[in-house]
């Protein structure tokens, strides 16, 4: 039957109020977004990133929201790390409901010249630590049983190949594609949901350049956005309406899904 409640106060869906959310990668540009999305929203926020001074300029600006703030200076990059971050939310509000593993990182290098070491490490920070901090909150989600909330990050590459040099990026968005399609799977039944944002070029300060109008930029924004329907790029506050989507009850019937904010970038 439907929620008759919900549709008749359709904004209540996707309310966040009081819920406890960890977002790694939070000093970056993504992970930036999903904290102040959700502080702003009403959701107490457990926010980690190793790079301390981004972390505490984050959190302050969350806590000048009015959002209860938990910062934790580590990267999910080890279990030991994933677990610390979960009895950290833990301790301090005694629960988790969503995570947002917003933690990131490309080294573009054509396959010839690329190490192994940097294969590696892109895959390391992508996945790995995504599959790890998924499952370290994933555990807690599980022992609660009132479901959850995860969002991963993946990218219009995990889609489409790129020319100059992303064979470490696609392949690691590729497999932040499976790992939300099989969690989606393994835990629906437990009311866990689990999606990704994919978007493609937006504004950050990695991407600030292809904003920039000189004649280099101009020419390479140009091209790429002869392959965007809505005829610009991406900007930070094209990716808020989508993380408070997937984190709220409004997806409560989403999972393994990937949505693409992209402008039409990859529908053509």
């Amino acid at each position: 039957m439907a929620d008759q409640g919900a549709l008749s106060n359709p904004h209540s869906l996707f309310d966040v109020t009081g819920k406890v959310a960890i977002v790694t990668g939070a000093t970056g540009a993504f992970g930036g977004v999903a904290a102040t999305v959700l502080a702003s929203a009403g959701a107490k926020l457990v926010l980690c990133g190793g790079n301390s001074a981004g972390l505490d300029e984050i959190a302050g600006a969350c806590r000048a929201q009015g959002a209860e703030i938990e910062a934790i200076n580590l990267r999910p990059d080890s279990e030991a790390n994933c677990d610390a971050v979960v009895a950290g939310a833990v301790r301090r509000f005694g629960e988790v409901n969503i995570l947002v593993a917003g933690s990131g990182k490309n080294i573009v290098s054509k396959i010839a010249e690329m190490k192994l070491e940097q294969f590696l490490e892109v895959m390391d920070v992508n996945v790995t630590q995504s599959w790890m901090m998924a499952r370290a909150a994933g555990k807690q989600m599980l022992a609660q049983g009132k479901g959850g909330k995860v969002v991963l990050m993946s990218s219009a590459r995990g889609l489409l190949g790129h020319p100059a040099g992303y064979t470490a990026y696609c392949a690691s968005k590729s497999a932040i594609d499976g790992i939300t399609k099989a969690l989606g799977c393994e835990w629906g039944s437990a009311g866990i949901t689990v999606n990704a944002i994919a978007p493609t070029v937006f504004r950050s300060p990695l991407t600030a350049w292809m904003f920039e109008d000189n004649e280099r930029a101009n020419a390479i924004r140009a091209g790429f956005l002869a392959r965007v329907p809505v005829g610009r790029l991406g900007e930070p506050e094209d990716l808020a309406g989508p993380l408070l989507f997937l984190a709220s009850r409004a997806s409560d019937f989403y999972t393994g899904h990937i949505l693409y904010a992209d402008g039409g970038y990859t529908a053509g």
